[in-house]
């Protein structure tokens, strides 16, 4: 039986989208980027020779837009949009392809998360900001847009035993079955936390 390990980090700086695409192999010259169809997967050395699979699950960004939005405005004249401001001061905002859903506050910050990729994530951002321009709230050029969360999980392929894992990595671990059924590890450098 094995046990399935969920990996969180957060990046530290913003994240080009652009950086990572196909290249033909007569001119090298970057062509358009595809995406992988299969879900967003990593594969990465598990330390002892082999390989583990990592999935990506979710991943949250941010961006600036630099301009004010009335968010009433927003919420009457786009579909695909929930604004409740007695329960949250945000417009709702959701894409279908890439499928997304962006939180719009009135100060031009917004939040987008469901995509499990920086290439759809980003991509996202820029059709918010595309809708929104439509409305009539322009955005300036530079939206700001940084990856600030990634969710992933993992199957080791072997039974762990946690409580032998919180004894030997006190200073990283913690485990409190009563509280929560997992061991929750946090490495400092890089900011990882597992919860195993």
């Amino acid at each position: 039986m094995s046990t399935p390990t969920t990996a969180t980090t957060a990046t530290t700086g913003p994240t080009d989208a652009t950086s990572a695409g196909n290249t033909t192999a007569a001119s090298g010259v970057p062509t358009s980027y595809v995406p992988n169809l299969a879900g967003s997967v990593i594969e990465a050395s598990d330390g002892l020779g082999g390989k583990t699979l990592i999935r990506v699950q979710n991943m949250s960004s941010t961006a600036n837009l630099g301009v004010r939005i009335d968010l009433k405005q927003v919420a009457l004249r786009c579909r695909n949009t929930e604004f409740n401001p007695r329960r949250f001061a945000a417009v709702i905002m959701r894409l279908r392809e890439p499928r997304a859903t962006a939180l719009i506050f009135a100060s031009g910050k917004m939040v987008v998360t469901g995509t499990k990729s920086t290439h759809n994530s980003s991509l996202s951002a820029k059709k918010f900001a595309y809708i929104l321009e439509r409305v009539g709230f322009k955005p300036q050029t530079y939206i700001d847009f940084k990856v600030q969360n990634i969710v992933g999980t993992a199957d080791v392929g072997f039974p762990i035993r946690l409580e032998g894992l919180v004894y030997a990595h006190s200073t990283f671990a913690s485990y409190e079955p009563e509280l929560f059924p997992g061991l929750i590890y946090r490495l400092f450098s890089p900011p990882v936390g597992f919860f195993i």
